[in-house]
């Protein structure tokens, strides 16, 4: 299985548009940040033309999108797997969007103990499954994929202390830009693709009954 994982769209899906105008993946993930402060409407929108291609596409929201989108995504083509999991083949994947609290007031933002309860549910549905996607818009705390330039983390301490205890198979998320990259928790690969509006993205590649070590992460530029 070939996955293209992006997040932080901002509006902006020309990037990925004209990537899979020639390229073939088999699913599509969407790490939040859909809109840049809505409408929401336009999340819906963003979705449906990315979904055109006739492949599968699972979404959460991030911090920057309006309270109210999880109904767009419900009502779009996409799949919101935001505090919700699905699993395809061996693949258990799961979801949480928005982002713990920070500065800046943002639209969708939960307490720490929201973001545990809510994302450890969810997570606990797929642990058993071979290959475990855990597909979140904050960074887990103290990671590379967390990191300012002023070398403050800021991520969430719920997801890392996840991460810690349940050790996904990979972790992609996103929220600060300039953090793209990758580290590891444990076992758990962690993916900060870096934002899709600038043309980037993470590309996963999963082989037939390929073990957790050998599954390929890339970064790409679009």
């Amino acid at each position: 299985m070939k996955i293209l994982a992006v997040s932080d769209l901002h509006g902006d899906i020309k990037p990925i548009i004209t990537y899979l105008t020639d390229n073939k993946v088999d699913l599509i993930i969407i790490a939040g940040d859909i809109t840049h402060f809505g409408p929401p409407e336009l999340g819906e929108d963003l979705l449906n033309e990315i979904s055109s291609f006739e492949i599968p596409v699972m979404a959460i929201p991030g911090n920057c999108d309006p309270g109210s989108i999880h109904t767009n995504i419900d009502n779009s083509r996409a799949i919101n797997i935001h505090a919700r999991n699905v699993v395809i083949k061996n693949i258990g994947i799961c979801g949480f969007g928005g982002s713990n609290p920070t500065p800046f007031d943002t639209p969708l933002e939960f307490e720490e103990v929201q973001i545990y309860d809510e994302a450890k549910r969810a997570i606990e549905g797929i642990k058993d499954e071979k290959i475990t996607l855990f597909i979140t818009h904050a960074p887990p705390y103290n990671t590379k994929t967390d990191l300012l330039p002023s070398g403050v983390h800021v991520g969430s301490t719920s997801l890392r202390k996840i991460i810690e205890d349940v050790q996904p198979t990979l972790n992609i998320c996103g929220h600060i830009h300039e953090a793209s990259g990758t580290d590891k928790i444990g076992k758990t690969t962690i993916v900060n693709p870096g934002e899709l509006s600038q043309g980037y993205a993470c590309l996963i590649q999963i082989q037939d009954d390929s073990p957790r070590e050998k599954i390929e992460t890339e970064i790409i530029k679009l």
